[in-house]
């Protein structure tokens, strides 16, 4: 803005000196609680038990299975990205000097999830590495559906020691929250929750080989007629790969542009299991689409800019474009609330959220590098992602490393302290509603009802 908008006199602002008054749409409450969840979760929890797995790795902070080759360039980069190797380097010290100083150990302040916030230690810089390697990472943010106003934004854990942007700058494999995007194309293209497919492993040719996604569903599972329903509550890979089969790579990239995805997208069948690397803001941009009744809104920041003086300079609107019908959203967001009531995100159930219009979904990456829940209430949408800065440091099980264990809590801790205030115009009360003349019937019987008793009782925790 300052760069496009100049004074009267057609000199530029200065934004240190001029007085300019910025108002955002930030909700101070919301923003609390956002940071309060992460620190409550990753501090409290999430980030001890890492510590105790790290224990018995041999080159920590990294996985065992990461060849010495990479961790060394990991930390060769890390070096010459570091303060003390860009001065050391413009004062003339050379290459060998250089490498040397990180092996000395000094006094210095670093980050803890203690009261202080940090603590006094002395080791070498490139003991500190490794040590802010190990730490987990987190990114939170929540849009208004019928405004897309952000209400509360936490690019990390702590803006002093990470000086990085995990919402909007950071891209990470998506893993599975890219499924609802396939479900749409399906429910845009007249399916229905209720629709039934046989699961199966689906075989894709690609070029002189063939592809198979590996199978997440139980053998009993197998060969069975089910819902598309199902499928989304259970991520199983089988029912997306049967989408991707009869929509192709093309229609599900079309699909995420239309619900504003901007990244880049190969236009590849493995799309539909979610490696594509995107950023937390494009994702809860997308979701929002679902309780905004099928019309896209790009998240916005900032109402207005005043003078000094209470002149305004300039006013934003949020752009709003009708991105799938209003039927659809209504389908995908019956779908996803099965995700929360029954699937992978029960967990928001029995511990955070027993009650209220819920829906979402969890998604977990290749190796536990990345954990996923974005979800939304008929008037808010909310997604977090967990990882630690590089994909080689990660849980070494998906039930310490899957989405509804790193991602879901602080999503739920959240809406929690939401609800709870009673004054930000959420309320468990709130419901999502038909569009007019909706008709379709969504009790899915008969599809997969045989199933259900093989799954009562599993704890969603195990579930990718």
């Amino acid at each position: 803005w300052l760069n496009k908008n100049l004074k009267p006199d057609g000199t530029k602002y200065n934004l240190d000196k001029e007085g300019l008054k910025i108002y955002t749409t930030i909700n101070s409450k919301m923003q609390r609680y956002a940071e309060e969840a992460i620190a409550e979760h990753l501090g409290g929890e999430l980030q001890r038990v890492f510590f105790n797995e790290l224990r018995w790795k041999n080159n920590r902070p990294f996985s065992n299975d990461v060849p010495k080759s990479v961790t060394d360039n990991i930390m060769r980069q890390a070096r010459r990205w570091s303060d003390r190797y860009r001065m050391m380097s413009a004062a003339g010290a050379s290459e060998k000097e250089i490498e040397e100083s990180f092996t000395k150990p000094v006094k210095m302040t670093v980050f803890s999830w203690n009261k202080r916030g940090s603590v006094d230690t002395v080791m070498s810089p490139n003991d500190s590495i490794r040590y802010y390697k190990s730490f987990l990472r987190a990114s939170f943010m929540a849009v208004e559906p019928q405004t897309g106003f952000v209400k509360a934004y936490v690019g990390g854990p702590n803006y002093r020691y990470f000086k990085y942007d995990n919402a909007r700058q950071a891209k990470r494999q998506v893993g599975s929250t890219i499924k609802p995007f396939l479900y749409t194309l399906a429910m845009q293209e007249g399916y229905t929750p209720c629709y039934k497919v046989v699961n199966v492993p689906q075989t894709f040719i690609v070029g002189d080989t063939t592809w198979t996604p590996e199978s997440t569903d139980k053998p009993e599972w197998i060969g069975k007629s089910v819902t598309l329903k199902w499928g989304l509550t259970r991520s199983s890979n089988n029912i997306s790969a049967y989408l991707m089969r009869q929509f192709g790579p093309f229609a599900l990239v079309e699909m995420c542009r239309k619900l504003g995805v901007k990244s880049f997208l190969d236009p590849v069948v493995s799309l539909c299991l979610g490696p594509a690397d995107l950023t937390l803001f494009e994702m809860v941009g997308a979701y929002n689409t679902y309780p905004s009744r099928g019309v896209h809104i790009d998240p916005m920041f900032v109402l207005r800019i005043e003078d000094k003086s209470g002149n305004v300079l300039s006013n934003f609107t949020a752009r709003k474009r009708e991105a799938i019908s209003e039927e659809t959203a209504y389908l995908m967001v019956n779908l996803m609330q099965g995700v929360v009531n029954e699937g992978t995100a029960a967990r928001l159930r029995f511990r955070y959220i027993p009650v209220g219009a819920l829906a979402g979904k969890t998604g977990t990456t290749n190796d536990q590098s990345d954990g996923w829940f974005i979800g939304y209430m008929p008037r808010l949408t909310a997604g977090v992602w967990v990882g630690a800065e590089d994909r080689q440091v990660h849980f070494e099980s998906l039930a310490l490393g899957g989405g509804s264990n790193m991602a879901l809590p602080i999503w739920g801790l959240f809406m929690q302290k939401v609800l709870k205030d009673g004054t930000l115009g959420v309320s468990s009360l709130d419901a999502f509603t038909a569009p007019p003349g909706f008709t379709a019937d969504l009790r899915c019987t008969g599809g997969d009802e045989e199933l259900e008793g093989s799954s009562s009782g599993r704890d969603p925790f195990f579930f990718n």
